[in-house]
């Protein structure tokens, strides 16, 4: 006997979906069935994706997008449902991060994180979820409803790590809005959840793990590994399914273990 989750019929929205973790998801939701919506800034990168998603058989629309720019936010979603349908799941992925101590961190540096990882977070669960609202009250009976919204926090929004602090901040802030979503916007089948990844080997961090820096981390994490985007495929897919309909306003944490 196997068990498969089906996205076929539903469209993702992907912010973030230029590289790393928002680029895995892209594929891996599309390889799930979903036809999937590419947003970030970087038009190159999400072009790029979109042929390789293509290649493979799948369908999927790019739209720039800036999330700390209201008017980008409602033009991106509104671009994307006339192009693709109205959107079934929205993986809310952007985020920025500095290094530095606390007695450092400038009002440049703290609006910079929290401008993205929180406002811009924030204000495009709400365009897409006011949409899956509008829905869910004018739907004909039988037909498919709700939503999935899948917060993309931090395991740095659950445990303070050195020298990212308004990182921590700015990531705890999205756990507790995943909670505050969740709340409001479950009776109308709409499930608001979050994933706190921990360390993740992307294209941006890929070098640090060579460094005697990186290396002295990893030497202190648990089973001593870095994960892999690959690492959450299993997870995104079940939070964006039908499966998960009695899984609302959890926060995972997805660490290998580093915040137990």
């Amino acid at each position: 006997m196997t068990y498969s989750i089906d996205l076929s019929g539903r469209v993702a929205f992907v912010t973030g979906a230029s590289s790393g973790l928002g680029a895995q998801f892209a594929r891996t939701l599309s390889r799930a069935g979903a036809a999937v919506v590419l947003a970030s800034r970087r038009m190159d990168k999400l072009k790029e994706l979109r042929a390789q998603i293509e290649s493979e058989g799948g369908d999927a629309h790019v739209v720039q997008l800036d999330v700390t720019d209201q008017a980008s936010i409602k033009a991106a979603v509104a671009h994307a449902e006339t192009e693709m349908g109205t959107i079934d799941i929205l993986v809310n992925n952007s985020g920025v991060s500095t290094t530095q101590r606390i007695q450092d961190v400038a009002e440049a540096d703290y609006d910079f994180i929290f401008n993205t990882n929180v406002k811009g977070a924030f204000f495009v669960a709400q365009e897409v979820g006011k949409r899956m609202l509008a829905r869910a009250k004018g739907a004909a009976p039988g037909s498919y409803t709700g939503g999935r919204i899948i917060n993309v926090a931090s395991m740095a929004g659950l445990r303070v790590l050195p020298q990212i602090g308004v990182y921590c901040m700015s990531k705890a802030a999205v756990v507790h809005m995943t909670r505050a979503l969740a709340l409001e916007w479950g009776k109308f089948g709409i499930n608001v959840n979050a994933i706190c990844p921990g360390y993740i080997d992307t294209e941006i961090n890929h070098h640090h793990w060579q460094t005697e820096q990186g290396q002295k981390l990893v030497g202190m994490l648990p089973r001593k590994r870095v994960g892999k985007p690959q690492d959450l495929d299993g997870l995104i897919v079940m939070l964006a399914s039908d499966q998960s309909h009695f899984v609302n306003g959890a926060v995972i944490a997805a660490d290998d273990g580093f915040g137990a």
